[in-house]
């Protein structure tokens, strides 16, 4: 009998899992922009002292896991696992950054999800009795994101208004069975959804169906409603998918209001920074998530948050084919005190 699985796939921590700490490492845009004061950690130069934007991302990654450590009061050694993906090939941005411990490692790749997923599987680990704290982190760089999946910089391509932009940024947060808040109370890992999006300039609209599927699965799971939250904050749909995620629950009467927002809207102010539809990449999440929403929990001003990141598991490669784009949602419910309650 599974004990921790409530409904079709939502999954309850018994233990105390609780956050730590957490830290993040930001570029100059995303400093500058309405988020900015949350980011004590930041460079105006886009290398980060590194002689390429990959190797960058890895130097941000490590300074948020640095910065994360340093702030729980545990040391290296005191960590058994950690859980990091990015975007580029073979999750070189991670992998690159922690070689240089001997944590047990784990690389991850969700695409824009990772963070969640990374918390998730921390949270796992922990309630299952195998660790006592871990790490879960991810990052994302404009320029090595471009490079990758785009065009070079140089070439100067024109971008749909549709599109995104990928944040330059890497968050870091240190899990761990003590009892303290905020703590992790439920999982909802998801679901591969494709639903025949091929618009590498449309990354809201491929991912928005299976944020739709992963927080109604959640609600109906526990019995639950957006408005007993504080905060539902999915990843980095942007513009467009923040509004298409609240049309497409509508039709199974599930109303987002006010409580709602999306990392890719509320890192960048659209009117005075070229974003387009918002933010995107690992890193939007990440930074939010370490930057924004985890200082607020400290502090009491959120209590009962919903953190649902958002991924397109698509590749240079299969764009090239002319393969379409399957998007994944994994969410996350954080809380201070007291519990929502679940009926199983």
């Amino acid at each position: 009998m599974n004990i921790k699985k409530i409904g079709s796939g939502t999954y309850k921590i018994h233990g105390n899992v609780s956050v730590l700490s957490c830290a993040a490492v930001v570029g100059d845009m995303e400093k500058k922009g309405p988020l900015g004061h949350c980011f004590e950690h930041y460079s105006s130069d886009e290398y980060f002292g590194q002689d390429s934007f990959e190797k960058a991302e890895s130097y941000m990654q490590k300074e948020a896991m640095k910065y994360a450590v340093e702030k729980s009061g545990y040391t290296a050694e005191d960590i058994e696992f950690i859980f990091a993906g990015d975007l580029l090939n073979q999750c070189i941005g991670s992998n690159y950054s922690v070689r240089d411990t001997a944590i047990q490692f784990f690389g991850l790749y969700g695409a824009c999800s990772t963070m969640a997923e990374g918390l998730i599987l921390g949270a796992m680990a922990i309630d299952g009795g195998f660790a006592s704290r871990v790490i879960a982190m991810t990052s994302s760089h404009f320029c090595s994101a471009e490079r990758q999946f785009r065009f070079p910089l140089e070439y100067g391509a024109v971008r749909p208004r549709s599109a995104q932009w990928t944040v330059t940024g890497a968050g870091c947060v240190v899990l761990g069975c003590e009892k303290t808040f905020p703590r992790i109370r439920h999982v909802c890992p998801g679901a591969v959804c494709d639903m025949g999006i091929k618009d590498m300039g449309n990354m809201g609209a491929a991912m928005a169906p299976a944020a739709a599927l992963t927080l109604k699965r959640f609600l109906d799971d526990t019995g639950t409603t957006p408005e007993d939250y504080d905060l539902i904050l999915s990843g980095d749909l942007g513009e467009v998918g923040y509004d298409l995620l609240k049309n497409l629950l509508s039709h199974d009467n599930i109303f987002l209001g006010n409580n709602y927002d999306d990392c890719g809207r509320l890192i960048y102010d659209r009117k005075t920074q070229d974003v387009h539809s918002g933010g995107s990449g690992c890193g939007c999440s990440a930074s939010v998530l370490t930057g924004y929403v985890l200082p607020k929990m400290r502090c009491r001003e959120y209590n009962n948050v919903l953190f649902m990141t958002t991924g397109a598991l698509m590749s240079p490669i299969s764009s090239l084919q002319g393969e379409t784009i399957p998007g994944i949602a994994h969410l996350v419910h954080l809380q201070n005190d007291g519990e929502v309650e679940a009926q199983a």
